[in-house]
């Protein structure tokens, strides 16, 4: 029985879509993802652990795209794919022994930022410390400490004299201390 026309037999690699059709007289196809999966083992071989093989086929696949024109159709396109891989593969070798990393005097181990979780809960400390204090004593501290009021104008502000002002910001300071650091 004859097949309908139009029919294509989707499971034949030369009907399927995209699919470069292979060449008689060499026996081998030009499509790279017939090579994909030797690619993969050849690159597990390499690697043994060390790389990750996958990035390797990647490379291989990348730098193939990049030099396609040197490539000559009809000549065995799995040694061409296997010989950028190796090359790759020991290219990526000797710059991984060039660039030693874990040195003390290594930049990439050292933070970007510092962190800050510990000042801001030192920080938390402090308000509530500062909340404890006795409102007289707060208020003297904050004028001077925080918004960097003089003593003079902190004594017009409070209705006081100065060495009553330097007192109060004194002992607001030791009681602090002690809040902070209770074994001081």
């Amino acid at each position: 029985m004859a097949e309908p026309m139009g029919a294509l037999d989707l499971a034949s690699p030369r009907t399927r879509p995209g699919r470069v059709i292979p060449h008689p007289a060499a026996g081998m196809s030009d499509d790279i993802l017939d090579y994909l999966p030797a690619l993969r083992a050849f690159a597990r071989g390499l690697c043994r652990g060390g790389q990750d093989p996958d990035d390797l086929v990647q490379e291989t696949l990348l730098r193939a795209i990049e030099y396609a024109d040197s490539y000559r159709p009809g000549t065995n396109l799995r040694a061409w794919l296997f010989t950028i891989m190796r090359s790759r593969f020991y290219n990526n070798c000797r710059r991984a022994g060039r660039e030693t990393t874990g040195q003390i005097d290594c930049v990439s181990a050292l933070p970007a930022s510092q962190p800050s979780q510990e000042w801001h809960l030192r920080h938390k400390e402090m308000l509530l410390a500062l909340d404890r204090l006795p409102p007289h004593y707060r208020e003297a501290l904050v004028l001077i400490s925080v918004l960097g009021e003089s003593y003079v104008n902190a004594a017009v502000i409070l209705d006081c004299d100065i060495g009553t002002i330097k007192s109060r910001v004194s002992r607001a300071r030791r009681i602090l201390r002690t809040m902070l650091n209770p074994e001081f």
